[in-house]
């Protein structure tokens, strides 16, 4: 393995948890985000609560949540609602606070709950401090004002005007508490045994791959500060300044930004911000004349509710801005020198992994119908994705493929490929599994140990009960028990060469001899023959991360002409 590719247990572990909670913040946040669902936030929350927990039943490593929290973090520049801070930061200090209760209070139930009710709490606060960030104190008074009036409306009176903000907080704290208690019983109930993967999706893999495409703008250190300084400087103005000042300067720097930066207004485009504008204004005017004692007219509430939207504006517009340019790979680079030089390669690792979590993410209708199960099935598969990050690590290179349709010779090329390396001294080890044909019909498959030249009957089309049935083909567990044997690692450490027929459909599931394969990549340097369909090309090169492998198609070759090619390739002649 490369030097510079080398992470540790822990940032690897991150890395893998961090790509996991993204995969759900991408895709369900997304879907949540389009549908305008109240509260998804805590949803949201929800899940990365009980992943994290989860999972830290089997993972035990310390500072394994603050890492995976930020690694999520920095993964959320891929969805397509993730434009400004928000989300990131709520998703780091969550990641932060279950950290800090498990740290002092220690790894049991009471640690567990306390640090997912300061989490939830924290996405509670940030949810007001963004009313203050982005709006000024201003807010307030229209809230204390909003109450008020709801009171001499209702004819109610509330003990305090902020009653209904500990109501609200109440129910945050409820769903923290439930996710916490979800979190520890899919922790101690489904670690056991991992759950059977899903087929990969080859299109949701390429939309999701799509997403991350290069940026529109040329990155600069000088802009980056520009807009820091531009933000704080039109704030400034609007805290000591009447709208003479601050509105000109504050619409010359949006301009500015949006031919920069040509996404920089989309936030402002969409119909959530104008309902709020108008809301905003339309109950400053109102109640700021009717409610407040400074006597303020009603044309001075209308301007303070357009200081509070136009703030507003300049808020969001200047944290998308900012953060466009905190994707600067200068700014990624200077992490390398410092305590937190594994994270670019973290975050890489996690990027490369992404699109093939996604795809294997259950369907959105089963997330809402059996979420509990579900969450399960995401974190069982946790040690999955691990080995994953581990053969992305590895980027296998000494790779070759044998490829065609359903009959189209790839077993017979592989076997006269193995004869002509065994006359040639070259040591070999792995599997050939050909057909059983009985009056001309495929019956099933036996399984050769190319090494010591041993056999067993794999499957057949008669039915065996209580055995693994993949298509109409009944397999035999001490077969394949005999080829676990044949490609493992012990057995194949002399080896000069493993053969591999076949990798599929079964393997892509993580099933089949996908656990073998991803061993001796991990941990074995020596070259690969696999035999694949030509239908799972692309998505067996994808799923390993095969880097350039040589494939030879197996009805326009001969055996002569693909050893040549092979021997050339792996230069073992």
């Amino acid at each position: 393995m490369n030097p510079d590719r080398q992470l540790s247990v822990t940032w690897l572990k991150a890395a893998v948890l961090g790509c996991m909670w993204a995969s759900s913040e991408i895709v369900l946040g997304s879907f949540l985000h389009n549908l305008r669902v109240p509260f998804s936030s805590i949803f949201l929350t929800s899940i990365g609560i009980i992943l994290l927990v989860s999972v830290s039943f089997q993972w035990k490593d310390k500072g394994l949540m603050w890492r995976s929290g930020l690694i999520c973090a920095l993964m959320k520049s891929v969805s397509p609602s993730a434009v400004i801070f928000g989300p990131m930061i709520a998703i780091l200090f969550e990641a932060l606070l279950l950290e800090f209760s498990v740290r002092i209070i220690g790894k049991n139930m009471i640690g567990f709950v306390v640090g997912s009710l300061l989490a939830m709490s924290w996405n509670f606060i940030q949810k007001i401090a963004n009313y203050i960030i982005f709006y000024g104190f201003n807010i307030v008074d229209l809230y204390a004002s909003l109450v008020k009036f709801a009171e001499k409306q209702l004819q109610m009176h509330f003990s305090t005007v902020w009653m209904p903000i500990f109501t609200l907080w109440l129910f945050y704290l409820i769903f923290g508490f439930l996710s916490a208690v979800v979190g520890i019983y899919i922790g101690k109930t489904a670690m056991v045994k991992s759950v059977p993967m899903m087929s990969s999706d080859k299109k949701r893999m390429a939309e999701i791959k799509s997403k991350r495409k290069m940026p529109d703008i040329r990155y600069s250190m000088l802009w980056l500060f520009y807009n820091i300084l531009g933000m704080v400087a039109v704030l400034l103005l609007m805290n000591f300044k009447g709208i003479a000042w601050w509105f000109p300067i504050g619409t010359l720097l949006i301009i500015v930004w949006a031919i920069r930066y040509k996404s920089a207004l989309r936030p402002l485009l969409k119909p959530k911000f104008w309902i709020f504008f108008v809301t905003i204004t339309m109950l400053s005017s109102f109640l700021y004349a009717k409610f407040q004692s400074a006597g303020l007219t009603i044309s001075d509430g209308l301007l303070i509710g357009l200081q509070m939207n136009f703030r507003a504006a300049m808020m969001i517009v200047g944290f998308s801005v900012v953060g466009k340019e905190l994707s600067n790979p200068v700014i990624r680079n200077y992490f390398i020198k410092t305590s937190f030089r594994q994270l670019p390669l973290a975050l890489e690792i996690s990027f490369e992994t992404l699109p093939f979590v996604i795809a294997n993410l259950p369907s959105l209708s089963d997330i809402f119908k059996k979420p509990v199960t579900v969450m399960r099935q995401i974190g069982a598969q946790a040690e999955y994705w691990l080995e994953k990050v581990a053969l992305t690590m590895k980027k296998k290179s000494n790779v070759i493929i044998i490829t065609g349709q359903i009959g189209s010779g790839k077993t017979t090329l592989i076997t006269e490929i193995a004869a002509q390396l065994k006359q040639n001294g070259i040591r070999m080890g792995g599997i050939i599994a050909p057909a059983v044909y009985e009056n001309g019909i495929k019956k099933g498959y036996n399984l050769i140990d190319v090494a010591t030249e041993r056999q067993m009957q794999l499957s057949q089309t008669d039915e065996i009960e209580g055995v693994a049935r993949v298509g109409k083909y009944f397999f035999i567990p001490e077969a394949i028990a005999f080829g676990f044997d044949s490609l493992s690692v012990a057995r194949n450490l002399d080896s000069q060469i493993v053969l591999i027929d076949e990798i599929g459909a079964w393997e892509l599931q993580g099933q089949g001899w996908a656990t073998s394969l991803n061993e001796l990549i991990i941990n074995c340097d020596m070259p690969l023959i696999i035999t694949v369909r030509k239908g799972f090309l692309e998505l067996v090169i994808d799923n390993w991360m095969f880097q350039d492998p040589l494939v030879i198609e197996a009805q326009i070759v001969s055996s002569d002409d693909a050893y040549g090619r092979i021997i050339k390739f792996t230069r073992l002649g």
